[in-house]
């Protein structure tokens, strides 16, 4: 219901459980019963929050409170009040610490114990071990020594009986439970009055007022015992407490670091494993199907695929299609050798844990809880994960429907001019031909032939930087002469060249690279070609090589305008043209540039623009030296 109810009313889903000092107490059939409840909370997706504490209501008011609760939903006892003196019951009291919140209360099939029996039953004694009993009675037997000795010493009666207090809280701290304590102070009494009263040794007292002493005594030590077994409850509780915080903690804090999911499987392995000292398998999910199992074994060997037991892969399939843990210990698929659990969250299974029950007895309610905690947070980590490789993936088919609407668009637009210009030549060849002077009919074929290079040149830069970037180009490295590649670029510049001061300089010392030639030759070729297109005629264009630790540094410097500071950083970028007024902005799709840092990307160098001095630009970019020793 209370699942339900969370869906319908678009709520978080909280299932809290107060752990009372009685739970080291609870028998295996309300252990059993407890983790059943957990798990089915678990699966409608609850929140399982454990809480510590003696007076369940007060608990669960005060968790409503400053959880900001609303509804709560909780089972009634089968037994109600029979007396106007009997104790409320649980859910009575609860309506009455919470009135502001809406308590559904859902009768119950079994019958239960009242409240009241549920809190007696925390202080039931136990059966103690021999070793406690023979504790307690050398206890009583230093106390009484002690008690005699103090009677010999003519010390008043209280010393004596502060002797025995302390002898019963001794008892209750080094002891389990309730049933010692109480012996310790009953017996207390006992030994008091046989061998330290007058009489000596009868259970008689002279004195009128020895019984009243006697029953404070009792009342005392039993108090004194009653709350140090409380103490030592509270104090293991939080112990446990702050080890579950630590261990979650932790998980949290190593699951952040993790960048693919291997990274969180492993963890969460490893935290189990610490958890439950047990061989821990995990099946992946991969893709749309669970992958091959991962054995991680406590011996601290390392992780090993698991080996193929067709018995156990009916239970794990049904795990991961049904989101819900099978086999050992539970119902479905009993006979499994290994309990399997889901990692979950809401309908997406990422995965099953298995872990082995052969000889072990069940984890307990406590243990449970944090292993369904490290399974949640593993869950939200790997959909984490998943949400952003979704995200990358949905980035990178967005940039690549916005290079392809940015290439139709200047294809569209920016094609149109050479184009245009080629077939308004080609007819007036075709019909003015014979009326043409020769040196008219020689600049429309130039103008022809330029158009159609442009043309060639970009359809030539698409394929490189396409076939660069999916990796279907394969670099052919050779060990290469900078100063050769450089003397072949400039052979292939524009022909625009020639209104340009274009200088070499590859230094004294020749520079051997290990490169594909003929890319390198075409980063050259596009650096020195946008040169010349952007720069003024009679301008200086300097190529230069320098060495730089293990590579080999190329310039081309240039002395024309520049490129302002709010451009440079978009120069890399494909189809950016920028405002150059003395570049024909119309004949470049920006494509130079991109292929030029995709090549020196692809040599694992590096390509950058700074300004030169005092006006100006510099092209940059690295490629790797070769091994090999011209001096050899």
């Amino acid at each position: 219901m209370a699942g339900n109810m969370a869906q319908a009313f678009c709520g978080s889903f909280t299932a809290l459980y107060v752990q009372t000092p009685g739970y080291a107490s609870m028998n295996a059939e309300d252990t059993v019963r407890l983790q059943a409840h957990m798990y089915l909370a678990k699966q409608l997706g609850a929140e399982i929050v454990t809480t510590h504490g003696e007076d369940v209501p007060t608990q669960i008011a005060e968790y409503a409170r400053l959880s900001d609760v609303t509804k709560i939903v909780i089972g009634r006892s089968g037994i109600q009040r029979r007396h106007f003196w009997s104790e409320p019951t649980l859910t009575e009291r609860l309506i009455t610490l919470a009135p502001e919140v809406d308590i559904h209360i859902i009768p119950d099939a079994e019958v239960y114990k009242s409240y009241c029996g549920k809190r007696l039953s925390t202080i039931r004694p136990i059966l103690p071990t021999a070793r406690e009993l023979l504790l307690t009675l050398g206890i009583l037997a230093a106390a009484t020594i002690i008690g005699w000795l103090f009677l010999k010493l003519d010390l008043a009666s209280a010393n004596i009986i502060m002797v025995y207090l302390l002898g019963v809280l001794l008892t209750s701290s080094f002891t389990n439970g309730y049933t010692c304590g109480i012996l310790c102070a009953f017996l207390s009494v006992v030994l008091f009055n046989f061998f330290l009263t007058e009489p000596r040794l009868s259970l008689g007292a002279y004195g009128s007022k020895y019984p009243i002493t006697f029953a404070v005594m009792f009342a005392a030590a039993l108090l004194t015992g009653t709350l140090a077994t409380k103490l030592k409850a509270h104090a293991l509780l939080s112990a446990r407490d702050a080890y579950r915080t630590k261990l979650l903690f932790d998980m949290n804090r190593k699951l952040q670091k993790a960048e693919a999911p291997e990274e969180v499987y492993q963890m969460t392995a490893m935290q189990i494993q610490k958890l439950l000292q047990r061989d821990i398998l995990v099946y992946p999910v991969q893709g749309d199907a669970l992958s091959t199992g991962i054995l991680y074994p406590t011996d601290g060997s390392c992780p090993h695929p698991a080996p193929a037991d067709d018995q156990e892969q009916d239970v794990i399939h049904w795990v991961w299609q049904n989101r819900k843990r099978a086999g050992a210990t539970t119902e479905t698929f009993p006979k499994a050798k290994r309990l399997y659990l889901a990692i979950r969250t809401g309908q997406q299974a990422y995965g099953v844990v298995g872990i082995p029950m052969e000889k072990k007895t069940q984890p307990d309610a406590f243990t449970s809880s944090i292993l369904f905690s490290i399974l949640g947070e593993c869950a939200l980590t790997l959909e984490s994960l998943r949400n952003a490789r979704e995200k990358e993936e949905t980035a990178v088919l967005a940039k690549n429907e916005q290079l392809r609407a940015n290439l139709l668009r200047s294809i569209s637009h920016d094609l149109r001019t050479p184009l245009t210009s080629i077939s308004g030549n080609a007819d007036t060849l075709l019909h003015s031909y014979a009326a043409l002077d020769e040196q008219t009919r020689k600049q429309i074929f130039t103008d022809i032939y330029d158009d159609a290079q442009w043309l060639i040149g970009l359809v030539e830069n698409l394929l490189s930087i396409t076939k660069i970037a999916d990796g279907s180009v394969k670099l052919h490295l050779s060990d290469q002469v900078v100063d050769d590649i450089v003397s072949e670029a400039l052979r292939h510049i524009d022909r625009r060249s020639a209104e340009h001061h274009i200088m070499a300089d590859c230094g004294d010392t020749p520079l051997l690279v290990r490169v594909d030639a003929g890319l390198i030759m075409q980063v050259i070729i596009n650096l020195v070609n946008n040169a010349i297109k952007y720069t003024p005629a009679d301008s200086v264009i300097r190529i230069t090589a320098i060495h730089q630790e293990n590579m080999a540094e190329i310039r081309v410097i240039d002395n024309g305008s520049g490129i302002p500071d709010e451009i440079k950083k978009h120069v890399f970028e494909m189809f950016f043209t920028g405002s150059n007024l003395i570049g024909d902005s119309r004949r470049s799709l920006g494509l130079g540039l991109t292929l030029c840092q995709t090549i020196i990307y692809a040599h694992h160098g590096e390509l950058t623009l700074k300004d030169n001095t005092p006006h100006g630009c510099i092209f940059s970019f690295t490629i790797p030296l070769s091994e090999v020793n011209l001096n050899e």
